[in-house]
C-alpha cells in the first residue's frame, strides 16, 4: 500500500504521477498533505511539487491527448470531489500505458469519471459567469462573493476580465477562502485575512457605495415590470435558475420598503 501526499496544487499532483512512475509504485491513495493520515500498514511518500517533473508529465499527456481531453483532466482537478486524485492518476496511467487513444474508452471507469466531472465543472462555470453580481464599494471597487460547488474561479476570471475591463473588481470564493482581484491591468489571486469567527467575506453597510442599494432597487423594479405573469413557468425557471443561485441575484432579494 502506498499513500502519496502532496500540496494540493495541480503541479503537485502531476509531480505525484511522475514519482509513482519513477518508483513503479502505484498509489492506493493520494491525499493533500494537510489532511493526510499516515498509513500504519503501508508506505507514505511525501511528494514536493516540482515544476520540471510536472511539466514532463503534462508534455507527455499533450502528445497523446486532444486539447479537449487535457482540459477535461484539469477540470477534474478543479472538480475536487472525493478520490479525484486517484481518478486523474488512473487516467494518466491508462494514457501512458496504451498505444491507442483512450479518450473514447468509456469502458474504463476513469475515462467516464473524467468526462462526467468535466461536464459538471463546465456547467458550473457558465452558471457562475451568468449569475455573479457585483456591489460597488465606497472606494470604487466592484466586489462579489461566490460559493460554487466546484473550484471554478480560475475558469471564470477571463470572462470578467474581458467584460469589465474598465473597472477594478474582486470575486471571492467563500467556500475555498480565496479570490481574484483585477486592478485594470491584470488579475491576481488573493487571500483575505478574516477574523476567526467570520467564515464569509461580505460587504458591510458602511463599505457599500451610497448608491448601491438604489441600483439594486431599480433593478428589482425593472425585473418586476418586464416579468409577464401569464407566461410564468416555475418548473422551467427552476431548471434554468436553480434556487441555490438565487442568493447572487438582485431580483431575488427581499424587497426593501420604500
Amino acid at each position: 500500500m502506498h499513500l502519496y501526499t502532496y500540496d494540493g496544487t495541480f503541479e503537485g499532483l502531476l509531480t505525484v504521477v511522475f514519482e509513482a512512475f519513477e518508483r513503479k509504485a502505484w498509489p492506493t491513495a493520494i491525499e493533500q498533505e494537510h489532511v493526510a493520515q499516515p498509513s500504519m500498514f503501508g508506505q507514505t511518500v511525501a511528494v514536493v511539487a516540482d515544476e520540471e517533473k510536472a511539466n514532463r508529465v503534462w508534455q507527455g499527456l499533450q502528445k497523446k491527448l486532444s486539447v479537449g481531453a487535457q482540459q477535461a483532466l484539469y477540470h477534474t482537478y478543479l472538480w475536487g470531489q472525493p478520490q479525484f486524485e486517484l481518478i486523474i492518476f488512473d487516467y494518466t496511467k491508462l494514457v501512458f500505458s496504451s498505444k491507442e487513444n483512450i479518450e473514447g474508452n468509456y469502458a474504463a471507469p476513469c475515462v467516464l469519471q473524467v468526462q462526467q466531472a468535466a461536464k459538471q465543472v463546465h456547467r458550473e462555470k457558465h452558471r457562475m459567469e451568468a449569475f455573479v453580481r457585483f456591489q460597488k464599494t465606497t472606494d470604487g471597487l466592484y466586489f462579489a462573493t461566490i460559493s460554487p460547488d466546484f473550484n471554478v474561479l480560475p475558469l471564470i476570471v477571463k470572462h470578467f476580465e474581458k467584460r469589465y475591463a474598465d473597472q477594478p473588481w474582486a470575486i471571492y470564493d467563500t467556500n475555498r477562502r480565496y479570490g481574484a482581484y483585477y486592478d485594470l491591468n491584470q488579475v491576481s489571486l488573493i487571500n483575505l485575512e478574516l477574523p476567526p469567527n467570520q467564515k464569509h467575506a461580505t460587504l458591510t453597510a458602511d463599505a457599500k457605495d451610497q448608491e448601491e442599494d438604489i441600483y439594486q432597487q431599480l433593478w428589482q423594479v425593472y425585473f418586476d415590470n418586464v416579468n409577464i405573469p401569464e407566461r410564468k413557468n416555475p418548473k422551467l425557471h427552476l431548471r434554468h435558475v436553480p434556487k441555490r443561485y438565487w442568493k447572487y441575484l438582485s431580483e431575488k432579494q427581499p424587497r426593501q420598503l420604500r
